[in-house]
């Protein structure tokens, strides 16, 4: 199919035609607002009605006729109730799952892992181990153990629907005090060639 757009030509030296109101007749002297008189700079610089400017046509603002309420005192710091933070073992637990069941692309976890990680979770990934035409797989439950400070060992259970998946993670905390996963494993399956450090 093959469109043609036209357009109206213009010529050099004229003026295109301009919309002329049939409302208003030709003499008669352009509309003001409200129906009174054009307005005008006041003597101050400002326009009527603006703040500052005294006169007929200065603002006022409306009486507050509303009762007095009771001064209101802000709470003790102690019965603020805050939001828990997720522990790291349960934010990195859906990051895996995601990753593994395909949901989410493997470079999603560059930045949150650090070693050889990285390397064992592309080689999971690729296999698609919870990848399920049916239920979508779910963390089921999480354990952990702190052998040191600043390092947890977690397992997860994974469940898809009658089916319960084995996953093991290690997170470590740098230096800027971020965790990052440093080892997973998935049912057992390890990267060949993969030595513990």
């Amino acid at each position: 199919m093959h469109k043609v757009m036209t357009r109206t030509q213009h010529r050099p030296g004229t003026r295109p035609p301009t919309r002329r109101d049939t409302r208003r007749p030709a003499g008669s002297p352009p509309r003001t607002p409200s129906g009174g008189m054009p307005r005008t700079a006041s003597p101050g610089g400002r326009p009527p009605g603006s703040p500052g400017t005294t006169g007929l046509r200065a603002r006022t603002r409306p009486t507050d006729t509303r009762p007095p309420t009771a001064p209101t005192s802000a709470p003790a710091p102690d019965t603020l109730h805050t939001v828990p933070q997720p522990r790291p073992t349960d934010v990195f637990a859906d990051r895996l799952l995601l990753v593994l069941s395909g949901q989410r692309p493997v470079h999603s976890m560059l930045r949150h892992t650090a070693g050889r990680a990285y390397d064992e979770l592309a080689w999971l990934a690729e296999r698609g181990p919870l990848r399920t035409r049916g239920a979508r797989p779910v963390v089921r439950d999480i354990g952990y153990f702190e052998p040191r400070e600043g390092a947890i060992e977690a397992f997860a259970r994974i469940g898809a629907g009658d089916q319960l998946r084995a996953m093991a993670f290690r997170l470590e905390q740098g230096g800027d005090l971020r965790w990052r996963c440093t080892a997973v494993e998935l049912g057992g399956q390890r990267r060949p060639g993969a030595t513990d450090a």
